[in-house]
């Protein structure tokens, strides 16, 4: 896969959705919520401020991050499921 994220977006792999609880009930797939974790797996250049300077990105491949339920969008290169985000949708690195 050669996929370059352009400006300030990353090209992330979601994790998958818990398959039980703690209490150790399994949860159907209808059931499921969407994932909030993932793993970034490219970066772009990073954007452009006002001024003209580059500010770079904060996040690099490897990374595993939190993000909002709702965020980025879908995408399949290779068959595989990804979704494209900015970098301000991501809450957090675990």
């Amino acid at each position: 896969m050669n996929v370059k994220p352009l400006s300030d977006r990353i090209l992330v792999r979601p994790l998958d959705a818990e398959e039980k609880t703690a209490g150790g009930l399994y949860i159907p797939d209808n059931a499921k919520e969407k994932p909030q974790k993932g793993e970034v797996v490219a970066v772009g250049p990073g954007r452009a401020a006002e001024s003209g300077a580059k500010i770079e990105m904060a996040l690099k491949p490897g990374d595993k991050i939190l993000y909002g339920k709702y965020s980025g969008t879908e995408v399949t290169i290779d068959g595989a499921e990804f979704l494209i985000m900015k970098e301000s949708d991501v809450f957090a690195v675990v």
